[in-house]
Formats: C-alpha cells, sequence, structure tokens
C-alpha cells in the first residue's frame, strides 16, 4: 500500500482580506499609541496635582499663622514685649544689657 501523502490545503488570502488586516492592525496600533499616552498624561496630572496639594496646605498653614499675629498685634502688652524683645526698646529710664552667648553648648 502506497500511503498518500497529505495534501493540506491551504487557503489564500484574498487581497480585499489582506487590506483588512493591515487596516484593523493599523487601527490597534493607533489605539494602543492613544492610550498609552493618555496614561502618561493622567500620571503627570495626579503628580501636578500631589504638588499644588502642597503647595496649598503651606499656604494656608501661613494663613492661619498670620492670621493668629494679626489676632495678637490687637493686644497692646503684646505689641509692647514683642517690640523689646525684637527692637530692643526699653521704657524710660531703663537699660539694656547684653550678654554674649555659650559658645560651650
Amino acid at each position: 500500500m502506497a500511503q498518500k501523502k497529505k495534501k493540506t490545503k491551504r487557503r489564500k488570502l484574498t487581497p480585499i482580506v489582506r487590506l483588512l488586516c493591515l487596516v484593523m492592525i493599523g487601527l490597534s496600533c493607533f489605539m494602543l499609541y492613544q492610550v498609552g499616552t493618555e496614561v502618561l498624561t493622567t500620571v503627570r496630572l495626579s503628580r501636578e496635582l500631589d504638588q499644588v496639594k502642597e503647595k496649598l496646605q503651606e499656604v494656608q498653614d501661613e494663613n492661619m499663622y498670620l492670621l493668629e499675629e494679626q489676632e495678637k498685634l490687637q493686644d497692646p502688652d503684646y505689641v509692647e514685649n514683642y517690640a523689646r524683645g525684637n527692637y530692643m526698646l526699653s521704657k524710660d529710664e531703663e537699660q539694656i544689657f547684653y550678654f554674649p552667648e555659650d559658645s560651650d553648648k
């Protein structure tokens, strides 16, 4: 018995099917590119949002401090002590002595 070789018939793609396959591959690549750019943009904007939130918190903290200082400056005793401590102002007939700081500490 002679063994017959089985021939597998390979269907040849028609030019229209080839063109459709190429178009589908092209569209797939384009869509993947678009998704990639959107992901990168989202990551960049997320980082920028985190930085802006940090800056906002700093500004809010500074604003709170300044509001507290404004409230304190309404008190004449605080203003007097602040001026005497920071600007070396003295009362009448009061002397101010400067002591050098210890460098051993």
